[in-house]
């Protein structure tokens, strides 16, 4: 087992990570840029180093500032988290060679899952149904418009690298086309350092459902049943939940096993999402997130199994503690991102000092975040506070225990998506479950006229 362990990351994430360690006896060293030098979870690891100024490309991004301080700090691990260099096969690769452990899956299956059209290939190796569109990324514009054309519109253009909505437009005509190739081009290039991109045909209203996986070095792996992910905006999810209110069992338990599947094909360890839409009875594969996400805790309440714990595990060689048919589940779960963020104003960032802070609590309420009274979030990162978590027996009293958790929540001196979140937790297509990727933009557009 692993005595020292660097967490390259920051926030709410950081302090999970930090969490996890401690209750296996396993030391933490978390790093920070000049930005972060006086945040809440630095006092709560067993030491921490600096790696660079404000700017992520400057520090949490910076590959050599990382390793510098895990060799400083004599780890025997590195744990990515999400976001930044989470889903970085080259810096896996480094973290390797310099004998420190990446605790994540193999430098091959980052690759080959983070190269979305590779996934695809995978996925369609594994008889795992994809969505149609391009066989790899689009060489030209002439093979863009050829492409649109065979498969109809509207297209998705995505990036080939990446994800969180970044390189990815919807084109509805030729003209469309050739004026969004560009912009999602240029915006991969500068958030992936690749421009690549392929096309997807769009699905005008799917759902927007993935299954949590974890498997290990000898070969196994296990889903933990699905999230729904559907409440989005610009393609980042607000609200997730599980078990999802669009699966029969039939259809849950043919998506698990594309999942495990799919991870088997490429030798998958580590925790992962496998990520489908489905529309109607029908499912098909979007893509893999190679890390742990932001939404696990829901799948944690629904099996209690802690995730980030067995993350460490399997990185240090040990086996997968249980099997497929030892995961049950129960009741239901929802989880809220609050965001320090202005909906009124287009989700505009709010950076600033929280004056007020009081969370929820009281049974089946969990709350993972790094904020607290006095706490300056900083403009140069995500705008995401924490995460608000229920669990109950049911959906409908979910539902209920959500509404009251963020009724309870205090945030002040800083604009939140809290009120968002309560209105959607009212909203009666969300309450009756019928909702797809497209509820949050009906739902403001239909609240913008109503004014």
């Amino acid at each position: 087992m692993f005595k020292r362990i660097l967490i390259a990351n920051r926030g709410e994430i950081a302090l999970r990570v930090i969490r996890a360690c401690r209750e296996l006896d396993i030391e933490s060293v978390v790093v920070y840029s000049k930005a972060d030098a006086n945040a809440p979870w630095l006092d709560l690891a067993d030491d921490a180093i600096c790696i660079g100024p404000a700017p992520s490309a400057k520090s949490y991004l910076s590959i050599p500032n990382i390793i510098s301080a895990a060799e400083i700090a004599n780890v025997d691990a590195i744990h990515p988290g999400y976001g930044f260099l989470s889903e970085n096969a080259h810096f896996a690769e480094i973290c390797r060679s310099s004998n420190i452990e990446f605790i994540g899956p193999s430098v091959d299956a980052i690759h080959r899952m983070g190269n979305k059209s590779e996934a695809k290939a995978a996925a369609k190796k594994a008889g795992v149904p994809l969505v149609e569109g391009s066989d790899g990324p689009v060489a030209s514009e002439a093979v863009a418009l050829e492409t649109a054309r065979k498969i109809g519109y509207p297209v998705l253009i995505k990036a080939v690298s990446g994800g969180g909505g970044r390189g990815m437009r919807v084109a509805h005509n030729d003209i469309s086309l050739v004026n969004s190739l560009l912009s999602a081009q240029a915006e991969a290039e500068a958030a992936f350092g690749d421009p690549s991109v392929y096309l997807e045909k769009y699905l005008e209203a799917p759902r927007h459902v993935e299954i949590q996986i974890v498997g290990d070095r000898r070969g196994e792996v296990v889903h933990l049943g699905e999230r729904d992910c559907s409440i989005q905006r610009r393609h980042q999810k607000v609200v997730e939940e599980a078990p999802s209110p669009a699966l029969s069992p039939d259809l849950r338990k043919k998506m698990g096993r594309a999942a495990v599947r799919l991870a088997k094909e490429v030798g998958y360890h580590g925790a992962g999402t496998v990520e489908f839409l489905v529309q109607g009875k029908e499912f098909c594969f979007i893509e893999v997130n190679a890390r742990i996400q932001v939404e696990h805790p829901v799948t944690e309440m629904l099996t209690r199994v802690d995730l980030v714990k067995t993350q460490i595990l399997v990185a240090a060689g040990e086996p997968l503690p249980f099997k497929q048919d030892d995961i049950t589940f129960e009741g239901h779960a929802i989880e809220c991102r609050i965001n320090a963020e202005d909906p009124d104003r287009g989700f505009a960032p709010s950076p600033g000092l929280i004056t007020v802070y009081a969370a929820p609590g009281g049974p089946g309420v969990r709350i993972d975040s790094h904020a607290r009274a006095g706490y300056r979030i900083p403009p140069n990162y995500d705008s995401m506070i924490g995460k608000l978590i229920v669990h109950a027996a049911d959906r409908d009293q979910a539902i209920r225990r959500m509404r009251r958790a963020l009724d309870e929540y205090q945030i002040e001196g800083v604009k939140t998506t809290i009120p968002l979140l309560r209105r959607i937790l009212g909203n009666s297509y969300f309450t009756a479950g019928d909702y797809s990727t497209r509820f949050l933009d009906q739902m403001l557009s239909a609240e913008s006229s109503a004014r």
